[in-house]
């Protein structure tokens, strides 16, 4: 059976939701989709999650959620981690830390989705391999999803496409997150894994990685802590879609998805408080 995968790059704060409240309801119909995959570890003021959001992203139409390296900035999202079997962490991180490395989703015409999060370890934080983790973690989740994937939060290129062969033939697609910039070298691997580098940011384009562009400058050139003010203009969801035939386990197709939103200033959408969101000086 044939199945559409919609993944979604890093959701960026109170821009990123609004967008994904606007356009993602009609954009799963147009396309036909059948899983919504989307990373949401910058949704909650560009730096973190909350339960709160985590609910308003299953409403908006997501599946599965993947997080990264800032899993834990909102500590009251752990519970969630702990409890619910539809949002991940990366499973390379330590074992005792809160979460699950797998999730699984039945899709409506019956085959399932798994997802594997993992987490890069050049320009990163310290954890685990995630060459051996993901290792680890295949055999069992082949035996509850029928197509496998991967989202690859990394910093260097490089891990993350040493990690698109490693995996090729073993997984249905390994995308990777985290940058928020897009890249272009989408592609179907010899073995039939679909691939990407990045794909991308859902939030605001006009900034530096959905950060105030004027902020960001100011910081590099001073080298002074200053307070990121999430930007709010030329709001986009940054996805692939995936076709993959739920029987042979392979892609047969991948295709990077861009929506603009028709909004003029995203604070006045999915606002909690209508205050600007903050962030600190680091990405």
């Amino acid at each position: 059976m044939k199945l559409k995968v919609l993944c979604i790059g890093d959701v960026v704060g109170r821009p990123g939701r609004s967008v994904l409240a606007e356009k993602l309801t009609k954009l799963v119909k147009e396309l036909d989709v059948d899983c919504v995959i989307a990373n949401a570890e910058n949704a909650a003021g560009g730096s973190g999650l909350t339960e709160n959001i985590y609910q308003k992203l299953l409403r908006y139409g997501v599946q599965l959620i993947t997080l990264g390296d800032h899993t834990y900035r909102k500590r009251d999202i752990i519970p969630t981690l702990e409890k619910e079997d539809n949002i991940v962490c990366p499973a390379n991180l330590s074992e005792f830390a809160a979460g699950k490395g797998t999730a699984v989703y039945k899709t409506g015409k019956g085959p399932t989705v798994g997802v594997i999060n993992l987490i890069g370890r050049i320009f990163m934080k310290p954890a685990d391999c995630p060459f051996n983790a993901v290792d680890k973690i295949l055999p069992s989740l082949k035996e509850e999803a029928d197509v496998i994937f991967v989202d690859f939060h990394a910093e260097a290129t490089s891990e993350k496409i040493a990690m698109g062969y490693y995996l090729d033939g073993r997984v249905s697609c390994v995308f990777g997150t985290h940058t928020h910039v897009v890249t272009a070298d989408e592609k179907l691997l010899p073995k039939g894994t679909a691939y990407i580098t990045d794909v991308g940011m859902t939030g605001p384009h006009h900034s530096v990685l959905g950060r105030n562009v004027e902020s960001v400058i100011k910081s590099f050139r001073t080298q002074m802590p200053i307070p990121f003010e999430i930007a709010v203009d030329d709001v986009l969801i940054n996805a692939i879609l995936v076709k993959v035939d739920s029987n042979s386990k392979t892609a047969e197709s991948i295709e990077r998805i861009s929506v603009k939103s028709d909004k003029v200033d995203s604070r006045a959408y999915d606002s909690d408080d209508g205050k600007p969101e903050y962030f600190n000086n680091s990405f």
